[in-house]
């Protein structure tokens, strides 16, 4: 077992680690900047280390200042979250050159799979269904480009090949704003993430947004935990998550699972990741990878009972899965909803102290939070404070129960997001289940 693990993060996904380490008997590192010294798991862990200024380039982002937090306590291994450098390749070949375990994948999988255009093709080869596009970047060939277009059919959307969060990706209708899209989104995407490739996909215009959990070790064994539906989003950023996603029957979870297994199979994938999909007509259609633990591992963790991030720290130290495919069975249904720190209707973030913080209960409810009463939200990172699940036997059990947390729940001192989920949980067609990505901000007036 991993000896000592540094927590390369902050807010809820670090208690969240912090957690299954202790479960574990893995003494823990908070690292942390000089904004961060009273969260919840930096009280808590065993040894804490300040890593830097509130900012993210200086702190969080700051690879040696990691490396050297592990080097001074003795840590064995770094478990670096979501967000942050958790999906950054050249951090995991760091990370293990210093002799270090990176509780992930290896960096040339996290290369490959982060970079989009290299993701499709992987998929591709390996059967999983893609979106019809331009299958590779685009070049500076004019004619080409709007045959490219005319071959896949507007509307097309421009994506950069290192973008992510939302970022980098503009949707085309006709020829004439073809030209200006993919020029504007490569000067983006050089700005961003430090690429300005970018490639053509088509724009499916109602899909749903399901994605699949898996797990692989060492040995080349891989589960799939079954699908999340996160569909209710915001410019391209989720707000809710469900699973299982509503209406996919038995055979397509059974069908799909074993595509994404076989993929990851297929390229020596290991620890947790996620495949996205665009889910629109009774078709899927890959998107992107996500190398990382995931925000809405919980709603998983609920329905299959199993513990993601304990097995993320399992694997790193080397241990087989002890379940195979046959073992994994989804019961119930559960929700999230992401608790954020910021205006409901303008989504301006709120940062400030909270005067009163009250966590819901009652039955199947779980709270993933780091605030607390007397904690001040600092301005310089993403605005989510927390995380509130709901399980129940049915998806209107879920549902019945989330409403009940949501109106428990007492925030005081600072605006939160919570008054729009409880207007979402109040709308039909959220009800019924199976809304598309563009739902919400239809619903909004941003569309």
């Amino acid at each position: 077992m991993l000896e000592k693990v540094v927590i390369a993060n902050r807010g809820e996904i670090a208690l969240r680690i912090l957690r299954a380490c202790r479960e574990l008997g893995i003494k823990t590192v908070a690292v942390h900047s000089t904004a961060d010294f009273n969260t919840k798991h930096v009280l808590l862990a065993d040894e804490t280390v300040c890593i830097g200024p509130p900012q993210s380039a200086l702190s969080y982002l700051n690879m040696p200042a990691i490396i050297s937090a592990a080097e001074v306590t003795d840590a064995v291994a770094i478990h670096p979250g979501y967000g942050f450098l958790s999906e950054n390749a050249d951090f995991a070949e760091r990370v293990e050159k210093s002799g270090f375990i990176f509780v992930g994948p290896r960096a040339d999988t996290i290369r490959r799979m982060g970079d989009k255009v290299s993701a499709i093709k992987t998929m591709k080869s390996a059967g999983v269904p893609c979106v019809p596009g331009s299958d590779g970047p685009l070049g500076n060939d004019v004619d080409e480009n709007f045959r490219i277009a005319k071959d896949i059919g507007y509307p097309v959307i421009i994506k950069a090949s290192g973008g992510g969060g939302g970022r980098g990706m503009r949707v085309v209708h006709t020829d004439a704003s073809l030209l200006n899209a993919i020029s504007v989104t490569q000067s983006e995407a050089l700005a961003a993430f430090g690429n300005a490739q970018v490639y053509m996909e088509k724009f499916l215009e109602k899909p749903r947004h399901i994605e699949f959990q898996i797990l692989a070790d060492n040995y080349g064994n891989v589960v799939h935990l079954g699908e999340r539906d996160c569909s209710m989003q915001r410019r391209h950023q989720k707000v809710i998550e469900e699973a299982p996603a509503p209406g996919l029957t038995a055979k397509q979870r059974k069908t799909m699972g074993e595509r994404c297994a076989k993929a990851c199979r297929e390229v020596g994938y290991r620890n947790a990741g996620t495949l996205e999909f665009l889910y629109q007509d009774n078709e899927f259609y890959f998107i992107e990878m996500n190398t990382r633990v995931q925000v809405e591992h919980p709603v998983t963790e609920l329905v299959t009972g199993i513990d993601i991030v304990k097995a993320q720290l399992l694997i790193a130290a080397g241990e087989p899965l002890p379940y195979t495919q046959n073992d994994i069975q989804i019961r119930g249904h559960a929700v999230e909803c992401r608790i954020n720190a910021e205006d409901p209707k303008t989504f301006v973030p709120s940062p400030g102290p909270i005067r009163l913080w009250h966590s819901p209960g009652g039955p199947g409810i779980r709270v993933d939070s780091h605030v607390y009463t007397g904690y001040n939200v600092p301005p310089f990172y993403d605005s989510m404070i927390g995380k509130v699940i709901a399980y129940g036997d049915t998806r209107d059990t879920a549902i019945a129960r989330m409403r009940n947390a949501l109106a428990e729940m007492v925030v005081e001192g600072i605006k939160t997001n919570i008054p729009l989920h409880q207007e979402i949980f109040n709308h039909s067609a959220f009800r019924q289940g199976g809304t598309d990505i563009h739902y919400l901000e239809r619903r909004l007036g941003l569309k």
